[in-house]
């Protein structure tokens, strides 16, 4: 490619995709389309598959990533990219953390997908960090590692050299955001455009939850409250009844919502309530009786619910999820 006086040098960089058995694949094939198609306008990327041994690479799907790099031997990196499998919400294989910790330290960008922020975090480099991870996962990662500050609504998030993403085809988001930093906005749209997909996907990985994730309560009064809202989320559930129910006094019960579910008990009611309305909505109830028999009551309130918690509104979310057509 021919260099012209008004045209800038590009550099290219050299980009480290770690994969390891059992990883899934579009974790690692996603972002490496969208660096494949960066490299349409010029050598901006040089993608390498890398793997703690190298060689060939068992994916979850059955598909096998040929010819990686073991990580010893695959040198400095300008950014590596950590993809994720299910398996590293138990735990993280000894021989990962140490390429991973070998490759981030002299990488000036280090960025995961999924659930490879379990393998940063591990690693301890997302202390005092924002992160974000798969939402079926976030409460794990924050759970097991109480020095990261999860964020289990966003799609990505950069916090200083470390980069992390939602689940697997949030991977491709993340990949466009970091084309977006390199090389401008309008190289990452025309990329956008050849994959057909967003530069910036509506709402938050929330509006993707098929159900609302509470966490386990420790004590029976608060168990026993939780159950019966889950159980029926139209009846009555004010402070004041579910006090009552529970033998409570109402402060009580605030203070018990606070310390176990780390909010308060109107806001938890209402959550669940949306939840119960999104599956309503799903099920082909109008948006009127999806509000009535969730508990929401009005439409209005319905929506106020949807732009609170999914940043979107009843009817954009029918469109988005409802059918392919």
């Amino acid at each position: 490619m021919s260099i012209t006086p008004h045209e800038p040098q590009i550099r290219t960089r050299r980009i480290a995709l770690v994969a390891f058995d059992d990883v899934t694949l579009l974790d690692v094939s996603g972002p490496l389309e969208v660096l494949h198609q960066a490299n349409r306008g010029g050598r901006r990327y040089d993608p390498v598959l890398v793997s703690p041994r190298g060689g060939g690479v068992p994916t979850s799907s059955g598909v096998t990533l040929a010819g990686t790099i073991a990580a010893a031997e695959a040198g400095p990196f300008d950014t590596v990219l950590i993809a994720g499998a299910d398996h590293l919400v138990d735990r993280v294989p000894d021989e990962l953390l140490m390429a991973v910790g070998a490759l981030a330290d002299r990488a000036d960008r280090v960025a995961s997908v999924c659930t490879g922020a379990f393998v940063l975090a591990a690693l301890g480099l997302l202390d005092g960090c924002r992160a974000t991870t798969h939402w079926r996962h976030a409460q794990a990662l924050a759970r097991r590692y109480p020095a990261v500050q999860v964020e289990p609504d966003a799609l990505h998030i950069a916090s200083g050299k470390y980069v992390t993403s939602a689940g697997i085809s949030a991977g491709i988001d993340l990949t466009l955001a970091l084309v977006e930093a390199d090389h401008g906005a309008e190289v990452a749209r025309e990329i956008a455009r050849e994959l057909v997909v967003f530069m910036q996907r509506p709402g938050g990985q929330s509006q993707f939850s098929a159900a609302l994730a509470t966490p386990p309560v420790r004590s029976d009064p608060l168990r026993a409250v939780t159950a019966t809202v889950v159980a029926d989320p139209a009846a009555d559930h004010s402070l004041s009844a579910m006090a009552a129910s529970a033998a409570l006094s109402p402060r009580h019960l605030t203070r018990l919502f606070q310390s176990e579910l780390q909010t308060t008990p109107g806001r938890w009611v209402e959550r669940v309530r949306l939840d119960r309305a999104q599956q309503l909505l799903l099920d082909g109830h109008s948006i009127t009786a999806a509000a009535r028999l969730s508990g929401l009551g009005s439409d209005e309130t319905l929506r106020r619910a949807f732009a609170r918690h999914l940043n979107t509104t009843p009817s954009t979310y029918l469109r988005r999820f409802r059918a392919t057509g």
